[in-house]
């Protein structure tokens, strides 16, 4: 639009002159500024810089008023009747105006309008002014709830005048046939009455605005189903277990022009024999990409924790996943190289942790007398680099004792140094007092005054207090190299089932250890172990060798003499597997110790 600047040959005098003159200085500056209206992708904000716009540039008052479906992010209704139209106010100019009772005001939706000809032209997308309390009780239908509702002023005044123009999308290039659609409003409100210079003017920039609008409705459809996407993705925020208790927080980011949330994400995975792998991890990139890439290498590590891998063999598996996904993605941006992960796997048998860092910051633990360190851990590269090995660090856990992993989004802000982050960090988490009272309360205070529209990358933290398994719960035996000794263990591993008041899983356990230590016996090259671990829902039974050779379940021909005892205990137990270590293996098995539970 270009600005309409007189010509000073045509006034007919200074007054006129000067007014014509002010009115084009008017206009180039509301024009000037227009830039301003899409500086924000919220749809509130947009929709209060046009307000703030045009009040006092063009108007006294001015207010915007936009498709409930807009403000959620949706798409908004094809223009229909006058009656359809669902608007509600969502910006007021002046701000700190004093309004008039009964005014509609910001988040309030607006009354339903009589289906009149005025309406159903501006829902055409044509703008329209209306001049004197008169008119406006004609268009209101002589409904004073409505007058009440929709004039910014008390009174009587006759000299009020409105200037209301659609906010209209651009049309879609794909059906330039249709229209674009009505986003909403926008009114402006003066005494003088307005011009058709004021019109083209306020036409202009709410086409502008509508543009800025739409971007921003749009941003917040995405934002909204990504962040959707990544919170069904996440584990429960508590978790209780054998092994301790957990608690985990996310916070998605809302700066940051490339679109809002991250890729972060954490994971509590149980694992064999009461143990459970801790996992955070940090995706490259931003919005709904991020959150489906995320929700690929979280799967990715799902898989292969079920596989009972070391945290050092798990990230170097990971790492190929990662380059394939890299390798496989046409568009390039997905599961690109740079993402992060740290794997911890707590036992609670043996109270120890084993953890490995693929570009993570290392975990914290806070020990049960209050004191805050950070494990020593030699950070590994990031995934999707390949070629370079991953180190596990060990460290011996107490009850009570609290792990904590989180997202370098949590020990950037708002310092932007890693270091003193940390430093921080640690701090906060001796102050919060993780190991006493409610896990969750604790990991809300270490974020508490964290507001997501300042961080510039998502924040997430997840807390785990160990305890480990008394005692008196768990059991084990050695077994030597001899046949005959399969007998004694079987009943020592009946008694304790026994003395456990377990006596519903005595059979199945005899039957389970007899396989199992007979198969370690004749094909393990040497001793076996077996160990019984009581938890307060199951009972784990494992048998150790030397071999490295796994034993595979096949359905025996019915002219085989054997076979079947694998097949016959796979069956009787709700899950088992196999886990190598660096002396052999460990078969294990679990049992539900109710047996409604069992598959």
């Amino acid at each position: 639009m270009k600005a309409m600047v007189p010509d000073p040959d045509d006034s007919e005098g200074g007054q006129v002159l000067d007014h014509d003159i002010h009115q084009a200085r008017r206009q180039l500056e509301l024009l000037s500024n227009a830039a301003s209206i899409g500086a924000s992708l919220n749809v509130e904000t947009t929709a209060q810089r046009l307000a703030d716009l045009v009040v006092p540039g063009l108007g006294d008052f001015a207010n915007v008023n936009l498709a409930r479906e807009v403000c959620d992010g949706e798409e908004p209704p094809e223009r229909t009747g006058g009656g359809d139209l669902a608007l509600r106010r969502t910006a007021l100019a002046p701000a700190d105006r004093q309004w008039p009772n009964g005014y509609v005001l910001v988040g309030d939706d607006l009354p339903r309008f009589p289906n009149q000809a005025v309406v159903r032209n501006f829902q055409a997308g044509k703008g329209f002014t209306i001049s004197g309390r008169s008119h406006f009780n004609t268009v209101y239908e002589h409904n004073p709830d409505m007058v009440r509702a929709l004039l910014p002023i008390d009174g009587d005044d006759e000299e009020l005048s409105l200037l209301c123009t659609p906010l209209v999308t651009e049309r879609r290039p794909d059906a330039p046939e249709q229209p674009g659609l009505l986003l909403g409003n926008i009114e402006v409100w003066r005494k003088n009455p307005f011009t058709d210079a004021d019109l083209e003017l306020l036409q202009w920039l709410a086409t502008y605005a509508a543009v800025s609008i739409d971007n921003a409705r749009r941003y917040t459809r995405e934002h909204r189903m990504a962040l959707a996407l990544q919170q069904s993705l996440l584990p429960q925020a508590r978790v209780v277990m054998t092994a301790g208790e957990t608690a985990g927080i996310y916070l998605p980011c809302g700066a940051g022009p490339a679109g809002g949330l991250s890729g972060d994400w954490f994971d509590v995975i149980p694992l064999s024999s009461a143990r459970v792998a801790l996992v955070v991890g940090d995706v490259v990139g931003h919005g709904l990409r991020a959150a489906a890439a995320m929700g690929r290498m979280r799967t990715a590590v799902r898989t292969l924790a079920d596989l009972d891998l070391a945290p050092d063999e798990l990230l170097t598996h990971l790492d190929d996943v990662i380059i394939q996904f890299a390798e496989g993605d046409a568009s390039g941006h997905e599961n690109a190289p740079g993402s992060s992960c740290i794997y911890a796997v707590v036992d609670p048998t043996t109270r120890r942790c084993a953890v490995a860092s693929a570009g993570h910051p290392p975990p914290a633990l806070v020990r049960s007398d209050g004191t805050a360190e950070y494990i020593p851990l030699v950070p590994g590269p990031l995934l999707g680099v390949g070629g370079l090995a991953f180190e596990v660090a060990d460290v011996d856990l107490r009850d009570g004792d609290v792990l904590a992993l989180y997202s370098d989004g949590l020990i950037e802000h708002p310092w932007n140094d890693i270091d003193r982050g940390m430093a921080a960090f640690r701090e906060r988490l001796a102050a919060a007092h993780p190991t006493d009272g409610d896990l969750h309360v604790a990991a809300s205070r270490l974020v508490a005054g964290i507001s997501p529209d300042v961080l510039r990358d998502d924040v997430t933290l997840l807390l785990a207090r160990v305890r480990g398994v008394p005692d008196e719960d768990t059991v084990s035996w050695e077994i030597p190299a001899d046949p005959a000794a399969v007998a004694g263990s079987r009943q020592s591993a009946v008694d304790r089932v026994r003395e456990w008041g377990l006596d519903e899983l005595a059979f199945t356990t005899e039957l389970v250890v007899s396989e199992l230590v007979t198969n370690a016996i004749r094909y393990g090259g040497g001793g076996a172990s077996l160990r019984l671990i009581r938890e307060s829902d199951r009972l784990t039974c494992e048998v150790s060798d030397p071999s490295s050779t796994a034993p595979h379940i096949k359905r025996a021909r019915d002219t085989d003499e054997g076979g079947r005892g694998l097949y016959i205990a796979a069956r009787l137990v709700s899950r088992w597997g196999v886990r190598y270590t660096p002396t052999g293996k460990t078969i294990w098995t679990e049992q539900p110790l109710h047996p409604s539970e069992r598959h």
